[in-house]
C-alpha cells in the first residue's frame, strides 16, 4: 500500500501535470507554433525546426536508504550542467528535477538486484507554471556487467514531442551504455549542438564508438508533425474499434479515464494515442501517462483526468470512490468500469463512420506514419462534420475582435443527435480554449484542420450541384 499524501502535497504535485486553462503569453505561443498553424491548432507537441533537441539528459539510479532496507530513485548525473540561471529559474528547475525520479521509477521502491531485465521505453509529461510542457523520454535498462545489479533510467528532458525520434536516440544511448558511460556524452553533446529538423527533414550525426569507428546516425522527423508524438498502433493492439470509440467519447466530454497495464511502454503509448485522437483540440486537464505509486491519490481527484496506472496497483484504484470514470484494462482489452452511456454520447451515424474505418484491414499499411494517418483520419472527419462551421459563427466587431455565437452554432446542424452532442461539447474546456484562439485570430487558419474543412465544404458544394443537374 503506498504512503498516503496530504491534500496540500497532492495539489502542489498537480501543478506539474495539469494543462493550463489560461492562454500562454504571446512569446510562448509564438515560439511553439508551427508556421502553418491557425486558431485551435496550437499543440504542446508541435514545433518548428531549428531549436535544440533536448534540454538535458539525466541518469536516475536506485540508491539504498541508510535507515531503511529499500532503494530510492535518485538523479546521479545530469548533462549538461545548469549554470548562470536566475533564482526563479533555478527554483523551477529544482521542482522539475525533484519530480523526475518519481516518474522514472513509478512502480515504487520494491526493487532488488537483477540478472535479467528487458529494457523498456516510456514517457511522461511535466507542466510548468506558465503552461509550457517538458517531456521526459525514458529508457529503463540493466547496465552491462556480471551478477545481480539494479536497473537505471536514462531520461531525456525535452520541450519537443516526437516519440519515435527520441526512441531511436535512446537506442543509441543504450548501445553506448553497454560499452561505457563515457561514450554516451560525446554523442549527446553532438545531438545538443544539432538543430532539430523541420517536418520531413533529416539530421545526420557523426559519432565515434570505440572498436567500431565512426558512425553516421540519421534522425528523420515525420512529415506530419501533428502525429509525430504518438504511435496509434498501440490502441489497435490492445483494444477493439468500439472500445477505442468509447474512450474517445468519454474524452470529448472530459470525463475521468484510467488506463491499466503492467508495461510502462503500453501505458504511456496508449494514453498519448488517446489524447491525440482529440485533434484539433487538446486535453486540458490532469494528464499523467504513468502515475507514480506515491501519487495514486490522483484517482480520487474530482476534476477530469486521463491517467495510466500499473496493474499491480489495481486494488488501490478500485478502493477509490469515483464517479463518471472509464477504467480500461489494456492487458485484457476490456472495461472494468464505465458510466454506461458511452454508446449514446456520439451521433450514431458518425460513430458508424469511425467504426467502419477502424475495422478496415490495415495490413497493407507499411509505415507508422501511414497507420497513424489511417487511424486518426475518421476522428478528424468527426470534428470537421460537427464543429467545422465554427468560423461562420464568430461575429466580428469593428476592432476585429471576435464573439462566438454559441446558439446559432449549435442550431446550424440539421441532425438532432448532432445538435444534442454539440450542446454538451461546447461546454467543455477544450472547446472553450479552441474558440478563444479563434476569436482572437485576425483571419482564417491555414492548418491541417482547416484544410479538411475546406475539402469537406467543397465536396458538399459539388454534391449539391450534381443533385441540381439531375433535377
Amino acid at each position: 500500500m503506498p504512503k498516503k499524501m496530504d491534500g496540500r502535497t497532492i495539489r502542489r504535485m498537480f501543478r506539474l501535470f495539469r494543462s493550463r486553462a489560461d492562454t500562454p503569453s504571446e512569446a510562448t505561443r509564438d515560439a511553439k507554433r508551427e508556421l502553418e498553424q491557425g486558431p485551435g491548432e496550437r499543440s504542446h507537441y508541435t514545433y518548428m525546426g531549428g531549436q535544440h533537441f533536448f534540454e538535458y539528459l539525466v541518469v536516475v539510479s536506485l540508491k539504498k536508504k541508510r535507515s531503511e532496507d529499500r532503494y530510492e530513485p535518485t538523479i546521479t548525473y545530469q548533462f549538461p550542467k545548469r549554470e548562470n540561471m536566475l533564482r526563479g529559474q533555478l527554483e523551477e528547475e529544482e521542482r522539475l528535477l525533484g519530480a523526475i525520479p518519481l516518474f522514472c521509477f513509478p512502480d515504487g521502491n520494491d526493487w532488488a538486484p537483477l540478472t535479467e531485465f528487458p529494457s523498456e521505453t516510456f514517457s511522461f509529461v511535466l507542466t510548468n507554471v506558465d503552461g509550457s510542457r517538458k517531456i521526459g523520454y525514458c529508457r529503463r535498462l540493466l547496465p552491462a556487467g556480471r551478477g545481480p545489479r539494479l536497473p537505471e533510467v536514462f531520461c531525456i528532458i525535452s520541450c519537443i514531442g516526437c516519440f519515435g525520434l527520441f526512441s531511436k536516440i535512446l537506442d543509441e544511448v543504450e548501445k553506448r551504455r553497454q560499452i561505457a558511460m563515457a561514450v554516451i556524452y560525446p554523442f549527446m553533446q553532438g545531438l545538443r549542438e544539432a538543430a532539430f529538423p523541420a517536418p520531413g527533414k533529416t539530421v545526420t550525426l557523426k559519432s565515434f564508438i570505440p572498436d567500431s569507428g565512426t558512425e553516421f546516425i540519421e534522425l528523420k522527423r515525420p512529415l506530419d508533425s501533428r502525429l509525430e508524438h504518438v504511435d496509434l498502433r498501440s490502441l489497435l493492439r490492445c483494444l477493439s474499434p468500439s472500445q477505442i470509440l468509447h474512450i474517445f467519447a468519454s474524452a470529448v466530454l472530459e470525463r475521468r479515464i484510467i488506463f491499466l497495464a503492467e508495461d510502462l511502454s503500453t501505458l504511456s503509448q496508449c494514453i498519448h494515442a488517446s489524447a491525440a485522437l482529440l485533434y484539433p483540440f487538446s486535453w486540458a486537464h490532469t494528464f499523467i501517462p504513468v502515475v507514480p505509486e506515491t501519487l495514486l491519490d490522483t484517482v480520487c481527484c474530482p476534476t477530469p483526468f486521463m491517467v495510466g496506472v500499473q496493474k499491480r496497483f489495481i486494488d488501490n484504484v478500485l478502493e477509490s470512490p469515483m464517479e463518471e470514470v472509464l477504467l480500461v484494462d489494456l492487458c485484457k482489452g476490456q472495461f472494468i468500469r464505465q458510466v454506461g452511456d458511452e454508446k449514446e454520447i456520439l451521433p450514431a451515424k458518425l460513430q458508424s463512420n469511425i467504426l467502419s474505418v477502424l475495422s478496415q484491414d490495415s495490413s497493407h499499411l507499411q509505415t507508422l506514419e501511414e497507420i497513424n494517418e489511417h487511424v486518426s483520419e475518421p476522428f478528424v472527419q468527426f470534428f470537421v462534420k460537427t464543429v467545422g462551421h465554427y468560423a461562420a459563427h464568430i461575429k466580428r466587431s469593428k476592432g476585429n475582435q471576435g464573439s462566438f455565437q454559441e446558439r446559432s452554432f449549435c442550431k446550424a446542424l440539421r441532425s438532432k443527435t448532432s445538435r444534442r452532442f454539440l450542446k454538451k461539447f461546447v461546454k467543455t474546456q477544450m472547446f472553450s480554449l479552441f474558440i478563444q484562439e479563434a476569436e482572437k485570430s485576425q483571419s482564417l487558419p491555414a492548418g491541417y484542420f482547416q484544410q479538411k474543412i475546406t475539402e469537406y465544404e467543397e465536396q458538399k458544394k459539388q454534391k449539391k450541384q450534381k443533385e441540381k443537374a439531375v433535377k
